[in-house]
């Protein structure tokens, strides 16, 4: 097997976004898979050119990252392409909020199960499905829906706290809460502190996740078409008020959700 190295390309992120990688199509090109953050995410062929998906953290420091793309040929060459992707700074603003006292001071109980919680959503979110791929664009779930809170920095009665690593979208108990797009049901149930939380996987390592809903409306292993109701708004978990929490993660990364719906991805 020979390999050739191409010229690198570059692309520009802010960190906590969805990128789209589009490597060209070739005569002969098999099949590509995309080298990032110690993980094969696989490419699949749009039109005139190959595409995936890749997420670059909310923590990521400024500064250029190297991607690699393996296209492997009929015959079995492997031509690998270096693609460079530059992060440009980013300021979060921060925001103070007030909950309930159980979900800063944790009873031992509590503490164990935010653990055992927090394990199990981390081992889905590391979990690469081969056979999902997006076949539409993303969508916002509740429709017209905005939300501009991803990323700050929060601090809960008084003591600093995780970074937000999704969207709050403001909504009335009992609103529906569509799928954004098709995928696999891997969670769905009561969390300590995302509440009623259902957990969806779109294949290339992107998932999205629906916090504090009043009602489950879809179980573990269901498939979920874009745009299928699966819960209700509602204010379970360590809320304020009742909202959605819309969250997205790509090869684990913690992204803004509407990063990606802005991109025009089209399955095969």
């Amino acid at each position: 097997m020979i390999t050739f190295l191409l010229a690198a390309a570059v692309l520009t992120a802010d960190p906590g976004s969805a990128i789209q990688v589009r490597i060209p199509n070739e005569p002969r090109l098999n099949s590509v898979q995309v080298l990032w953050r110690e993980k094969k995410v696989p490419a699949f062929r749009a039109g005139n050119a190959w595409t995936t998906i890749l997420g670059v953290d909310l923590d990521t420091k400024p500064g250029e990252h190297l991607v690699e793309a393996l296209l492997t040929m009929d015959d079995g060459t492997v031509v690998r392409r270096e693609i460079t992707i530059r992060v440009v700074p980013k300021q979060f603003p921060t925001r103070r909020l007030k909950v309930a006292g159980r979900f800063i001071n944790l009873s031992e109980a509590d503490l164990k199960r935010a653990d055992r919680e927090s394990k199990e959503t981390e081992a889905i979110y590391g979990r690469m499905t081969p056979d999902l791929i997006p076949g539409e664009a993303f969508t916002v779930p509740i429709a017209g829906r905005t939300g501009t809170n991803f990323g700050e920095r929060r601090i809960f009665n008084g003591e600093p706290r995780a970074p937000h690593s999704g969207a709050d979208l403001r909504a009335t108990t009992g609103t529906p809460v569509h799928a954004s797009n098709r995928g696999r049901v891997v969670l769905a149930k009561d969390l300590f502190f995302t509440g009623n939380t259902v957990i969806l996987d779109h294949g290339l390592g992107i998932y999205s996740l629906y916090a504090h809903l009043s009602r489950l409306d879809v179980k573990r292993d269901d498939i979920a078409e874009k745009g299928q109701i699966v819960g209700l708004v509602g204010a379970t978990g360590r809320v304020t008020a009742a909202h959605l929490h819309w969250g997205m993660r790509v090869q684990g990364a913690r992204v803004d959700p509407f990063s990606l719906v802005e991109l025009a991805l089209t399955g095969r």
